[in-house]
């Protein structure tokens, strides 16, 4: 079995037998892997406390050949996000982009979204209040689209054509994208106004100035991406992070 050392992410752990933990990493060379920490929960582990979900590191795996399950030998913990415990939103945003890359990137390398990924968990760390809803639905966003899952904005994502350049929008979430008037014609879609297209266009473009979002707007922005991914990701499945991002309310009461 060949030894390989790779920046990684805890996604998930569960316990395993007495003295095991098994857990679901997000790698940059090697995608996402799930490896067995044998004796994680012995007093003197020589993993300590780093296999905390959401922690990041330098793994070192033992690829087995003919397993799925491979061998954690070592985990040297670099970051430990305890910044993301104190928000509600912040730590339900982490938990759901971690959940979608459980459900999406394979087993193969795609340092694209592991970037994202461990970009988007230092930012929700930082970002300040008001920014932070925009900031959530960046990350969202950006991770879903390296993903193949970015929503057609210029262009029907029913027949090409280029859209209208006023006026409101048809989202059709089934069809991934913004639809002309012809297309919009007789199927199930969702208005939206101008000023919402533009928002989604800041988002996906890493570039931009975050759009300041008030709770309102930010709410209806979460449950369109909610209802986006249900569909294109759930596909029946349960994401119950992603249920509890969407349709929770974030202000303490």
């Amino acid at each position: 079995m060949p030894l390989v050392s790779t920046p990684a992410i805890v996604l998930s752990a569960i316990r395993y037998g007495e003295t095991s933990k098994i857990v679901r990493l997000a790698t940059r060379d090697h995608g996402v892997q799930s490896a067995i920490a044998k004796g994680a929960l012995r007093p003197r582990s020589r993993f300590g406390a780093a296999l905390q979900v959401l922690s990041g590191g330098q793994a070192h795996l033992l690829l087995s050949e003919r397993r799925d399950l491979h061998t954690l030998t070592a985990f040297d913990v670099v970051t430990i996000p305890v910044g993301l415990t104190s928000r509600v939103p912040c730590y339900a945003t982490a938990t759901m982009l971690a959940e979608l890359m459980l459900r999406l990137v394979p087993a193969d390398a795609h340092p694209e979204s592991f970037d994202l990924l461990e970009s988007a968990l230092l930012t929700l760390q930082q970002v300040a209040e008001d920014d932070m809803p925009a900031a959530a639905l960046r990350a969202v966003w950006r991770l879903v689209a390296s993903l193949g899952f970015q929503p057609s904005l210029d262009r029907c994502a029913g027949d090409g054509r280029a859209l209208a350049a006023e006026g409101d929008l048809a989202f059709s979430v089934p069809d991934g994208g913004f639809l002309c008037a012809g297309c919009a014609r007789g199927t199930e879609v969702l208005t939206l106004p101008r000023s919402a297209v533009e928002t989604i266009r800041l988002l996906l473009d890493p570039n931009a100035i975050l759009p300041r979002l008030d709770p309102r707007h930010a709410a209806a922005h979460r449950r369109l991406l909610t209802r986006y991914l249900r569909h294109h990701v759930g596909e029946g499945a349960p994401l119950p992070a992603l249920e509890f991002w969407g349709t929770h309310a974030w202000v303490a009461r």
